[in-house]
């Protein structure tokens, strides 16, 4: 490498107690710093460089020099390449998937959490593009054990969705109508539907997570409102 390799990082340098040695520590030493807090250091350069140059372009080197370590301790803290890419898609879905709960199970109607959680997931995409990039990207084009982990955090997205929808439903009083098949199909659609809004979202950085959530929602809930109203659209040759 060449130049300063923290040049294209946004300002991303040094991570904060990489290298210092804190008040009041003799000079030229530094500061022991926590296995767990250097492991996320670790993980914080990774993201950012794995989304910046993708995969299979990074190097173990680059970060490691980044976050202020040797490429022998990325290695015996998370083992290998994939192994450091693997804590990267963990740490990011466990994040999103926190954001999208801690939104939907604040409270209210099956619709009202559930335009809570669409939002929630639309800001964390807008605030972390870094993470998404991995996550929704560059993962799939990847090894078995990592596309089980993105499918596993889908999964337990799909499942609380599911549930919402099913809840609205049954609030409805009209179930009859849709069962819980329907309320999968619906859930599978939304989750799909705001996967693809996230490349749209980029392309449009005036709208606000809420405001796409809200569309979403007009176009998903309110169409599903109108079936259980018994308002169905068929081919006009049907």
């Amino acid at each position: 490498m060449t130049g300063d390799p923290a040049e294209g990082y946004g300002g991303l340098g040094e991570p904060s107690g990489v290298r210092g040695g804190g008040p009041g520590a003799p000079a030229g030493r530094r500061r022991r710093v926590p296995r767990r807090e250097r492991e996320q250091q670790m993980i914080d350069v990774a993201v950012r460089v794995f989304a910046k140059r993708g995969y299979h372009a990074a190097s173990v080197d680059e970060i490691a020099e980044l976050a202020g370590v040797s490429k022998p301790m990325v290695y015996l803290y998370l083992d290998s390449k994939e192994g450091l890419f693997l804590a990267c898609l963990r740490r990011e879905s466990d994040r999103l998937v926190a954001a999208f709960q801690g939104a939907a199970r604040a409270g209210g109607e099956p619709e009202e959490r559930l335009y809570a959680g669409l939002a929630a997931f639309f800001a964390f995409v807008a605030g972390h593009r870094d993470s998404w990039v991995v996550l929704h990207r560059q993962a799939a084009e990847l090894s078995a054990t990592i596309a089980a982990a993105v499918a596993e955090a889908r999964r337990v997205v799909m499942a609380e969705v599911a549930g919402l929808v099913g809840d609205g439903i049954a609030d409805s009083g009209r179930g009859a109508l849709l069962d819980a098949e329907d309320a999968d199909f619906v859930a599978h659609a939304l989750v799909g539907a705001a996967d693809a809004l996230t490349d749209w979202m980029e392309r449009h950085p005036g709208q606000s997570p809420d405001g796409i959530a809200l569309r979403l929602m007009n176009m998903v809930w309110v169409g599903m409102r109108h079936v259980l109203d018994g308002e169905l659209w068929t081919p006009r040759d049907a």
